[in-house]
């Protein structure tokens, strides 16, 4: 999805800034966010590449003006609507009644109730296990490879600045969910990801370090044979 999130490569949003002895959360309202986000994920009402894409379709300005939990909040919230855990009246009411109690416990009850989902807890909701699908490779390490150019409307782990770029085949993973289908409820969809080496000047152009290397983890439908 080409969109404003798609931040690698951009210049002119500044330096980024270090902050001394950063804390783990920087209020209370942030380990809730993740305890959300993590207990939606592990129940089953999304799964991660629903997750980032919901973060990808927040408007532009909101999204550059978000914090890092605040961008996940807004993903969150998205989920449980579309996945009809909650309405966008019952999140008006809940607003509505914490702004007039702000010291209210999160608990707190309120007329009706939100449902929870009904699905069973999924600890490998993080897809990080390889599938044994019995998918065979396309590419060995060492093969030349070129990304594709392209421009989906929806969810991809494909970043602008890489597309349309020559590389090598560093290392095969093996077979993994592929998000651009998973993100839209296609099913796993499972296929071999690599990484892949470039050099940082077929990326950057004549302005980056010579002699650097990027690797970038590519699933098998982003490549083509290196020509």
């Amino acid at each position: 999805m080409d969109g404003v999130h798609d931040l690698g490569g951009m210049q002119g949003f500044g330096r980024v800034e270090r902050e001394k002895d950063e804390p783990v959360f920087h209020a209370p309202w942030e380990a809730e966010v993740l305890a959300m986000m993590r207990a939606g994920g592990g129940r089953g009402v999304y799964n991660l590449d629903e997750f980032r894409h919901a973060i990808e379709r927040m408007r532009p300005a909101e999204y550059l003006a978000a914090t890092y939990y605040e961008k996940w909040l807004a993903g969150i919230t998205r989920l449980f609507v579309e996945k009809g855990l909650v309405t966008d009246k019952e999140l008006e009411a809940r607003i509505a009644f914490f702004d007039a109690r702000p010291d209210a416990p999160v608990t707190a009850p309120l007329t009706g109730s939100i449902p929870t989902a009904r699905v069973s807890f999924n600890p490998g909701w993080t897809q990080e296990v390889v599938r044994e699908t019995g998918a065979q490779p396309r590419f060995a390490p060492g093969d030349a490879v070129i990304t594709r150019n392209i421009h989906p409307r929806g969810h991809t782990r494909l970043p602008r600045y890489a597309r349309g770029k020559r590389g090598v085949i560093h290392r095969l993973h093996g077979v993994h969910v592929f998000p651009d289908a998973h993100a839209h409820g296609l099913g796993e969809q499972a296929q071999p990801l690599y990484s892949v080496r470039f050099d940082a000047r077929e990326l950057w152009g004549e302005d980056a370090e010579p002699h650097q290397a990027v690797h970038i983890d590519l699933w098998e439908s982003y490549l083509e044979p290196g020509r």
